[in-house]
């Protein structure tokens, strides 16, 4: 699915949008489902993972920022967010991901997941790839596994307000 985001309003939008449908739907090992990130500097990712966090319960007491020096950062909301930053890993997923990602209670969000190995990666996720357009961002979101799949299908009528602004 090809998205359009004007601005950074819509981008905490859709990230609330996200956050509140992730908590929803469980993954194979039965948390909410992960959300991998790709795009280049600047692209909306942080600005994505604020709008989610602030959708959830407890987000008042969240102070979302890319954590690139921390690698993950924990939100204490409802489920408790894993917001990590990839950005400096390079090969083999640190263990605190993994962990995350078999966590029943903890919804990971990772920036940068083109960063590892495609075998580190969840079976089932959300995954949004941001590709540079002439102005406002563009993304695309795919869906890996049953659960996502089925995720984005009831996204749609959501998702739908930023699709039609992809053809102007």
């Amino acid at each position: 699915m090809q998205l359009h985001l004007n601005d950074a309003e819509s981008t905490l939008a859709l990230g609330a949008a996200l956050g509140q449908a992730l908590t929803r739907a469980r993954s194979a090992v039965g948390g909410p489902l992960p959300l991998l990130l790709s795009g280049p500097l600047g692209a909306g990712k942080t600005t994505l993972v604020r709008g989610l966090v602030a959708a959830l319960p407890g987000a008042h007491e969240a102070e979302v920022s890319s954590p690139s020096f921390n690698i993950v950062n924990m939100y204490p909301t409802r489920p408790q967010v894993a917001h990590f930053d990839l950005y400096r890993v390079i090969g083999a997923a640190p263990e605190e991901f993994l962990d995350a990602l078999d966590a029943k209670d903890v919804l990971v969000v990772a920036e940068w997941i083109e960063n590892l190995p495609r075998r580190d990666w969840p079976e089932e996720a959300l995954h949004l790839l941001w590709s540079p357009v002439a102005s406002g961002r563009a993304l695309e979101i795919r869906a890996w596994g049953k659960a996502a799949d089925g995720l984005l299908e009831a996204l749609a009528p959501t998702l739908n307000q930023w699709q039609k602004d992809f053809s102007r």
